[in-house]
């Protein structure tokens, strides 16, 4: 096409393994993007990964990524402490910024990304924004189909006891609400299309680590709608969301770690069958939703659309989880 959009140039902020296991790997799979550096503070993992991802350029820092005149866009996934402070760095750099979620450790500490300059877009990394087996529930959700929906269930759990992981230390933002009750939050957002009023929760922590390790919360999202879900990081692991409205209801089989290359199914269930005998299955092929992510913010980076879960809507999420968190050590209902 004569008139498509150059390639972003993307730098890698860190050799994290979300990026090289998950992010990264999406985005090589387009061609409206490039990845032209890495940066690591361990020069030596830099080189490796920016080899093994066609970077033309490895740091032994940060800020020398961010001095790289090449570089529009920024993408972080260093832990969660540090998302803030770096995503701050890279706007004041001239660089928009694809930060992982949670974009902070509390809704205070996100009102700092306020201050990045005009015309620098940031946004929060939730990729499952951008799989057509969500864009198809909130449209199915919206369409009626399933009536009014009500009630959304919501389990994601997996074991992680390694004391030197990043999401069992509690100094840098580790636990469970923060690395997958978002997700659960954001199910309720994105099928309610609305924000919550209130939460509850009971919040088991480590003896050991000082994180919540078995969270189950409720969002009340006002006019009878309401958000359960319980999220650990020391079960099985096993992810499932579901959506029940007053003629139907809607199942998302795989919902937040779908395969890249396999296919993908929701179920839509009037439920006149038990057991969901009578469920209608809607298959998907096989996307990767972090190049649908990457190329989505491109698109923002060029001008060609507005952000997607930008800095207002992140400040949004992390109110909601501070109030969570709140819940969880007062026994009662707190106000988001």
């Amino acid at each position: 096409m004569a008139n498509a959009p150059s390639p972003v140039r993307w730098g890698i902020l860190s050799t994290a393994k979300i990026g090289r296991e998950k992010v990264v790997p999406g985005m090589l799979r387009s061609k409206e993007l490039q990845i032209v550096a890495v940066a690591s503070r361990d020069a030596a993992r830099a080189a490796e990964f920016a080899a093994a991802c066609g970077a033309a350029r490895a740091y032994g820092s940060y800020e020398a990524l961010l001095a790289d005149p090449e570089v529009e866009a920024v993408y972080n996934p260093l832990p969660n402490h540090l998302h803030v402070p770096l995503t701050l760095a890279a706007a004041r750099a001239g660089k928009h910024v694809l930060c992982e979620k949670p974009i902070a450790i509390t809704a205070a500490e996100a009102e700092a990304l306020r201050d990045v300059p005009p015309g620098i877009h940031v946004a929060e990394a939730f990729m499952i924004r951008h799989h057509p087996q969500w864009q198809k529930a909130i449209e199915i959700v919206a369409s009626g189909q399933i009536g009014e929906l009500s009630v959304v269930q919501v389990a994601f759990s997996y074991f992680n006891a390694d004391p030197a992981n990043i999401r069992n230390r509690k100094d840098i933002g580790g636990g469970g609400l923060l690395d997958i009750g978002c997700y659960a939050l954001m199910s309720g957002r994105l099928l309610f299309g609305a924000d919550p009023m209130r939460a509850t929760a009971i919040i088991e922590r480590s003896a050991a680590f000082g994180t919540d390790t078995l969270s189950s919360g409720l969002f009340d999202f006002g006019a009878g709608r309401h958000l359960g879900f319980s999220v650990s990081t020391q079960l099985v692991p096993f992810q499932r969301v579901q959506a029940l409205g007053t003629k139907g209801r809607i199942e998302i089989e795989i919902p937040f770690n779908p395969p890249p290359d396999a296919t993908t199914r929701i179920f839509v269930d009037d439920g006149t069958r038990l057991g969901g005998r009578n469920a209608r299955e809607i298959v998907f092929p096989p996307v990767d939703q972090y190049q649908l992510q990457a190329e989505a913010f491109g698109r923002t980076v060029r001008g060609l659309a507005p952000v997607v879960g930008g800095i207002e809507d992140a400040i949004l999420n992390m109110r909601a989880l501070d109030a969570l968190v709140r819940a969880g050590d007062s026994g009662r209902w707190e106000a988001v």
